[in-house]
């Protein structure tokens, strides 16, 4: 199936087609047909799956379609609720490529900032509003925000939302909507709290339903490179001074590691750039366009800034932390490797990503290859972390009882750790400033 076949307006495809798109994936074939038809939508589904344009290309048709007929300007008919303020830029940021040919206009509101340019937005009038929970309710108190002419409402990353202790603030937003309106409802997981919640919030809904991948691009060579953390940046510059590294996407965890890494690389030479949620459009724009067109040759980038980018010539994606979330590890590789051309992925593992890298190997179905010959080898060695039975053997002076499986670990991180990636960044109540866990990236 191709766009084409989806019966979207002329000034979407335009949009699609000039972002790369030709084929929906999964949940975009399934969601979008049934939410053109004014359907509810339960979507089981996460992040990586193309769910953001599985909501927004329908909603941009929707209020272009009534706009055409009403000829007039409307209020706000359009909120989209989502937990952190990284999901809400990437939204907002997918509603601007999307909809760049329809006029229709959004903004995005998230706590931690001023408030000035996200009032003024409200006050000119918008068909779509992009929002944290906290900040969200706060323009509600002053009176810059009316929720009675909303027709379109999106709960996203509603397991999120719970993990985080938003429910009641989400309670609080729907108990202002209007009975009638097209509703849609996303999580990755539904336990029966989500499930709960789901059904005060759809009427009779089309259930769409992805499956996790979990299988990498055939055409990647995966490398991996146990390495001390403190040797990473002399590892990254060891290797990007190979000739056959002529485009290297560079995965950071945190905002603060991509700008680090990006002046460390530049100081060395290196003609480089950071992207991330804090880097304006325009910034973003200039330096993804002179990475494909080669005026840079390593790119950093955060997960969910990186989203969206599709260049066929990737020669390698070098992950300089590991990602916590396996899913995570098949999405960034899988940036290369692309159309005809093939490609490299590059991991670095210190000490405390070990468990990473084996939830990674469980998801994949395969060890990855470990590039032993390299200038920083890990000191003291051990590729394989003790599993909970290990140590807690060990702890009481007793023999190691083998393992029921080689996957066992220990405490892992899903998601739901304390890793900075997963802190929701300047929401009303979480406005403390991230925690690093030592590295300096």
């Amino acid at each position: 199936m191709t766009f084409d076949e989806l019966n979207l307006i002329d000034p979407i495809l335009k949009a699609l087609k000039e972002e790369g798109y030709t084929h929906p994936t999964p949940i975009q074939a399934q969601a979008i047909p049934s939410l053109l038809q004014g359907k509810d939508l339960l979507g089981c589904a996460q992040t990586g799956t193309g769910k953001t344009a599985a909501f927004a290309i329908p909603i941009i048709q929707l209020l272009y379609n009534e706009r055409e007929q009403e000829r007039k300007r409307k209020l706000t008919s359009t909120l989209i609720l989502t937990p952190t303020r990284e999901l809400a830029i990437q939204i907002g940021d997918s509603f601007e490529a999307y909809g760049r040919y329809t006029g229709l206009k959004h903004t995005v509101v998230f706590g931690g900032v001023s408030q000035h340019g996200q009032t003024n937005a409200l006050k000119h009038g918008i068909d779509i509003l992009i929002a944290t929970p906290g900040r969200l309710l706060d323009l509600m108190q002053q009176g810059f925000v009316d929720l009675n002419h909303i027709k379109l409402f999106v709960l996203d990353e509603a397991d999120r939302m719970l993990d985080m202790g938003f429910v009641h603030d989400v309670k609080r937003v729907l108990a202002k909507l209007p009975k009638q309106k097209q509703s849609l409802f996303f999580s990755a997981t539904m336990p029966p709290e989500i499930v709960k919640l789901a059904n005060t919030i759809l009427h009779n809904p089309v259930k769409v339903e992805v499956t996790p991948v979990s299988s990498t691009a055939e055409k990647v060579a995966q490398q991996l490179y146990y390495v001390d953390k403190t040797n990473k940046k002399s590892l990254l510059i060891d290797l990007l001074k190979k000739k056959d590294m002529h485009s290297v996407l560079i995965f950071a965890r945190t905002k603060h590691g991509a700008d680090r890494i990006a002046k460390d690389l530049t100081k060395q030479g290196f003609k480089t750039a950071a992207i991330h949620g804090d880097k304006s459009q325009n910034a973003r724009q200039n330096a993804l366009s002179d990475f494909k067109n080669g005026v840079i040759r390593s790119l950093v980038a955060t997960d969910i800034a990186a989203r969206g980018i599709d260049i066929d010539k990737l020669s390698h994606v070098i992950n300089y932390e590991v990602p916590n979330q396996p899913e995570t590890y098949v999405h960034r590789i899988g940036r290369t490797g692309r159309a005809a051309a093939s490609g490299i992925a590059i991991s670095f593992c210190d000490a405390e990503e070990r468990e990473y890298i084996r939830d990674i190997e469980k998801l994949i179905g395969q060890k990855i290859p470990v590039i032993e010959n390299h200038p920083y080898p890990m000191q003291d060695f051990n590729p394989a972390p003790k599993s909970a039975n290990d140590r807690r053997h060990q702890k009481r002076g007793e023999p190691r009882t083998p393992s029921k499986s080689n996957n066992d670990s220990g405490r892992k991180f899903k998601g739901t750790g304390t890793r900075s990636e997963n802190k929701p960044q300047g929401d009303k109540k979480f406005s403390g400033k991230p925690k690093f866990n030592g590295n300096k990236y």
